[in-house]
């Protein structure tokens, strides 16, 4: 008797969906996005501990994923904005099925 069985490889729509999520943060920056944090400081007090290379480098990868669009306004000092894309409003329903599922007695 065979206790082997065929496993049908992962989708490479997985594999991209997980290389966008599973990075250390990257589910908290978006879980701030979504409550309205759209400027490096404010990202720093929601998400918590982040060290702010880190933070830099998620939303920099965020950005790159299409998840998030950077704009740069002319002010005084000048100052940059993140806002999620369409792309990235997507998500909403995976961050939120991730909070529900977290929030489940085990």
């Amino acid at each position: 008797m065979s206790r082997c069985r065929r496993c049908t490889p992962v989708p490479s729509e997985v594999r991209d969906a997980a290389g966008v999520l599973e990075r250390r943060w990257t589910v908290s920056i978006l879980w701030a996005s979504y409550a309205g944090a759209s400027r490096f400081n404010e990202f720093r007090q929601a998400v918590g501990p982040i060290p702010p290379t880190t933070l830099a480098q998620r939303l920099t990868e965020l950005e790159e994923a299409g998840v998030l669009h950077r704009s740069v306004i002319d002010a005084r000092p000048p100052r940059v904005e993140y806002r999620l894309t369409p792309h990235g409003r997507r998500l909403k329903r995976v961050v939120d099925a991730l909070a529900t599922w977290a929030a489940a007695p085990r």
